[in-house]
């Protein structure tokens, strides 16, 4: 995705509190990339008050209280996806409804299910980005490309919140 500050800036206009959900797992390879962005965030992260980080590992449902209670107007939802004939490292902003079309790799609650639940209760725009995996195999190291990713999302997601 060659425009993703331009496309977060546009989508987060009027967020007035922003959650990001990383998911992944930190034992197969390039599936940390969600998680891996929020501890990017963590670190840049000036404003408690406007941004809530979590790290959701591979139970993201285990997050929705906490979320709910911090009550966003915008979520963003980062994870490992396989999406067909991609580079590795590609990033795509998925459409909610669109999830069921890509593979989500190792949460044990698909996320249309969570997102949808987070719905019910909490009135805001989810925003699911997605990085194409190179390899989620058990023990693997995260690739260069996806370390690529991390730091276009994170850096994007930072500018686009705190003006820089």
């Amino acid at each position: 995705m060659k425009n993703l500050e331009i496309v977060l800036k546009d989508r987060l206009k009027s967020a007035e509190r922003v959650a990001v959900l990383g998911i992944g797992s930190e034992l197969r390879g390039d599936d940390i990339a969600g998680i891996l962005v929020t501890e990017e965030l963590g670190k840049s992260s000036k404003n408690a008050k406007r941004l809530k980080v979590i790290n959701g590992g591979t139970a993201p449902e285990n997050f929705t209280g906490e979320i709910k209670n911090f009550n966003p107007t915008h979520l963003v939802v980062i994870d490992s996806a396989s999406m067909a004939k991609s580079k590795p490292g590609t990033i795509r902003l998925i459409d909610p409804g669109e999830v069921g079309n890509f593979s989500f790799c190792t949460h044990r609650l698909p996320i249309n299910i969570m997102t949808d639940y987070l719905i019910k209760f909490i009135d805001c725009e989810i925003i699911i980005i997605g990085i194409q995996p190179k390899t989620i195999d058990f023990g693997a190291k995260c690739s260069p490309e996806i370390k690529k990713s991390v730091k276009r999302i994170s850096n994007a997601i930072t500018k686009v919140l705190h003006g820089g």
